[in-house]
């Protein structure tokens, strides 16, 4: 049973973890821990990337805004726009292109700020996720040590993701515009690691210190969706699982 596959793989992932599948052709789902709220990582830039289309669509921003890049705004790796020259300016669409296809931080938190965090929620909350939220900035170690995260789960993830291949995420455009970024996503030593390199796969990573996520969708003759979520792991042990699980679900659903 691929359940049973799944969970014996997930028993060697030390800390938490949790995964959801779903079959987007037969409808078969699995889960384990899948409605868990885990620390979010970069995958909270899912939720903050579908606010800053909806704005786009609503006309309160345009993708071309220009926008300059300044000192403050600069935060470590992952990205690029930390190393380019004060007084850069990039447009929205570069923000938010290079937030998922590089995770690039400096992006992310850029684009918070013109979205506005209650923004943010408000929009995923109306979507029908409950334990998703983003409660502050990237790097923002003094709201850290009040305990403050970002969180999502692997189902609400998921559930995301399919309202987008439905074309049901907000509208058609923002649906399609979403899954057209994800698909180009460059960090791919997770979720498409052991799969065929023509495989087109919608994807986002999210990484820290004992954090190993990727969600997404894996395209092919039957699409599914696979969601991986850890906290407090080996972050080894838990992208080789993350991996495998992978290729079982992919291996499996082609069959």
């Amino acid at each position: 049973m691929l359940k049973n596959r799944l969970e014996l793989l997930l028993k060697d992932v030390p800390g938490k973890a949790g995964f959801y599948y779903k079959n987007l052709k037969t409808g078969e789902t699995i889960g384990f821990n899948e409605n868990e709220p885990f620390i979010a990582a970069s995958v909270i830039k899912i939720p903050i990337l579908i606010e800053v289309l909806r704005q786009i669509e609503e006309g309160k921003l345009k993708e071309d805004d220009l926008v300059e890049v300044k000192e403050q705004d600069k935060m470590p790796s992952c990205g690029a726009l930390t190393y380019m020259h004060d007084g850069l300016k990039v447009t929205v669409k570069d923000l938010y292109t290079l937030m998922i296809i590089h995770s690039d931080n400096t992006a992310t938190n850029m684009l918070i700020r013109i979205a506005g965090i209650d923004n943010i929620n408000n929009t995923i909350k109306e979507l029908g996720c409950r334990a998703t939220k983003l409660n502050r900035l990237l790097f923002d170690e003094e709201e850290q040590r009040k305990g403050k995260e970002n969180y999502i789960t692997p189902y609400e993830m998921g559930y995301l993701l399919e309202k987008a291949y439905k074309k049901e995420l907000i509208s058609p455009s923002i649906s399609q515009e979403m899954l057209r970024v994800l698909k180009l996503q460059r960090i791919n030593h997770k979720i498409p690691y052991l799969l065929p390199d023509n495989l087109v796969i919608a994807h986002k990573t999210g990484e820290d210190k004992g954090i190993a996520h990727d969600v997404g969708i894996i395209y092919g003759k039957n699409p599914f969706i696979f969601c991986f979520a850890s906290n407090e792991t080996d972050v080894i042990k838990a992208e080789n699982a993350l991996r495998e699980m992978a290729l079982i679900c992919y291996e499996e659903t082609q069959k």
